[in-house]
């Protein structure tokens, strides 16, 4: 499903974001990447999307290298792929059914699959209640919930999560961490970059470990570090 092959990044001013990275994630993965700041995590996971395009080698997602994709294939690439943020990125002039209803908009979907499709997903993230609330009047776990609402309401096989507990206490992480994990049961492919020791370290799933552009470790059923505390 996701292949990466001798792909190197480097960024206008010199700098080697990711240096000869090969990796392969299958269908239904759920792949934690981690490793220190300036390490290369969230550079990769945003080859993934095009956010970013690789300097050498392929970025190779649902079999096409999408470092050579035309700019207007770009968006239906993103429509198999929903992004979780560390800061939301919520529209703030939107209530939660219009932060998820646009995200259906973009797609030009009908009035009437819009209407059927966001209750549905506010309800499976627990904001069913909450769908009239405009994003500063949600808690912080909410609003990553909301986040998550507005990244899957496309169906996509793919979720990629760049810190999406980083400012999250302990508690509401870890249930944005059993929703991604029951989207995971119902097929998604999961791919984390993280610096949440606790909860790669609990979850016991696959870990890709990053320094300074570079694989260093790919461990199934892993934890952040060989040594734990």
């Amino acid at each position: 499903m996701i292949e990466l092959v001798d792909v190197t990044k480097v960024y206008p001013n010199d700098v080697v974001a990711l240096k000869n990275v090969n990796l392969k994630i299958d269908r239904g993965e759920f792949v934690f990447v981690v490793g220190p700041s300036g390490a290369g995590k969230s550079t990769l996971v945003r080859l993934l999307y095009r956010e970013e395009v690789a300097t050498r080698g392929q970025v190779i997602v649902h079999g096409k290298n999408v470092a050579r994709l035309r700019r207007s294939s770009i968006p239906l690439l993103r429509r198999t792929i929903g992004v979780i943020f560390q800061d939301f990125k919520l529209l703030p002039d939107r209530n939660a059914l219009d932060n998820v209803a646009f995200a259906l908009e973009v797609t030009e979907a009908s009035r009437r699959e819009i209407r059927r499709r966001v209750p549905a997903v506010l309800d499976l993230v627990g904001l069913k209640d909450r769908a009239r609330a405009f994003p500063h009047e949600l808690s912080g776990g909410e609003q990553q919930r909301l986040a998550i609402a507005r990244a899957i309401i496309n169906g996509p096989s793919i979720l990629v999560a760049d810190e999406p507990t980083g400012n999250l206490d302990p508690d509401t992480s870890w249930g944005i961490m059993n929703l991604l994990q029951t989207l995971n049961r119902n097929g998604a492919t999961v791919i984390m970059a993280t610096h949440a020791k606790a909860i790669v370290n609990a979850m016991k799933k696959r870990v890709v470990a990053m320094d300074h552009g570079r694989i260093i470790r790919d461990q199934v059923q892993g934890v952040y570090a060989h040594e734990v505390n």
